[in-house]
Parts: C-alpha cells; structure tokens; sequence
C-alpha cells in the first residue's frame, strides 16, 4: 500500500476463529464509538475483528483537514488490500457501517467473503430515493446479512418493500432505531441495548453460517 494509501489498523481479538473485516462508514472512522462498541462485543464471541480507515479518513486524522470520501473503486481497493494481509484458512466475513456495507458486499466475492453485513445499508442518498443502489448488494455468497434501523432515512420499510432485493439478502429490521441505530427516547430502550441487539444478531448469522458450511 503507498504513503497515500496508508491507513491505520485495529484488531480484536486477533485470535477469534472467526474474522469479520469491518468498514465504516462515510463521517467517521475506525475509532468512533459505534465502530469500538461494535468490534468490542463481537471479539467476545471467538470473531476476530479488523477494523480500518479508508484513505481518505486516514489523511483526514493525520491532517485534521476533513476530505470528501474516495471514489468507490479506491475504497474498493483499500479493503482488498486488507483483506490480502491475511493468508490463513479462518471463515472470513465482510461488514461495513453505511458506505462501508457498500464496499463490503462489492468486494464479497473478491476477497472470498463467506458473507458480507451490512449496518445501516444506504439504499439510496437521503432525498434522492428514486437513485437506487441495488446492484452494490449482488454477490456470490450462499448469504449475507442486512440490519437496517426503521427510521432510516436511506431506506425505510415501505421503501425497501418495493425493492427487488437478492434472494442471498436477510434483512432484519431495527424497531425505533436510525441510520446509526440510534432509539427514540420515547421508545424506552437504551442505545446500549439497540447496539447490543444488533451484535447478536450478526453472531448468530455468522455462527450458523459455519453449522451449514
């Protein structure tokens, strides 16, 4: 990877049988609290978490001046590339948070994802529902995961019901829960407790991946 394309790394639990590449998504990087509770809880579980900035996040931490995101075949790249450090036989998994679910399930096949998951998918720009991205979802894997709050502003369930969604894509959704799965307040749960909701529901599909595997 050149200078301008280094990026910093996290891993949890480099010992997991289990290894999910994680990706986040466009306004925050590898250290925000959403993509830290997220690795924290699922290196509790045997999974091995990597966790990485994009380029641009990168420059923008060693800088402190903030960068629109790459275009979409550098992302694409940076993921591959990580994904390419490691060379053992562990079931790997790709994941993203919004734009990073995009580079997930693009890159799935590339990188010889089991499956890829993704966080809050953005089904379309907020205000803009007529431009789809569908197509980011097609891959290969026997599965693949999407959780997907109710408030979503970048697809929300009466929107995505029209959509023609891969038949290799669950979507489980998040009641009262946002983009960042965030709760309403009047809902009476705790962003904890959504979080955590949304972690067991990735353990369970990874975990079952590797009983049918």
């Amino acid at each position: 990877m050149s200078d301008a394309q280094r990026v910093a790394i996290q891993r949890d639990n480099p010992e997991g049988a289990i290894r999910i590449l994680f990706a986040h998504g466009a306004g925050a990087g590898l250290q925000s609290d959403f993509m830290q509770f997220f690795s924290l809880g699922l290196a509790l579980h045997d999974i091995d978490i990597v966790r990485f900035n994009f380029p641009y996040w990168q420059k923008f931490m060693d800088s402190g001046v903030r960068r629109p995101p790459n275009p979409m075949p550098q992302l694409e790249h940076c993921m591959r590339t990580v994904a390419a450090q490691f060379d053992d036989d562990r079931p790997l998994f790709v994941m993203g948070k919004s734009m990073g679910a995009r580079v997930a399930f693009r890159v799935a096949d590339e990188v010889g994802a089991q499956g890829a998951i993704g966080l809050g998918f953005p089904f379309h720009p907020l205000g803009k529902p007529d431009k789809l991205r569908i197509d980011d979802l097609a891959n290969h894997c026997a599965a693949n995961l999407i959780l997907q709050g109710e408030r979503d502003g970048f697809g929300k369930p009466a929107e995505v019901a029209g959509y023609r969604l891969p038949e290799n894509v669950q979507l489980h959704w998040l009641k009262h829960a946002d983009h960042s799965f965030e709760p309403t307040k009047r809902s009476g749960i705790e962003r904890r407790a959504m979080w955590q909701s949304a972690i067991d529901k990735v353990v369970d599909f990874v975990t079952s991946r590797q009983a049918t595997s």
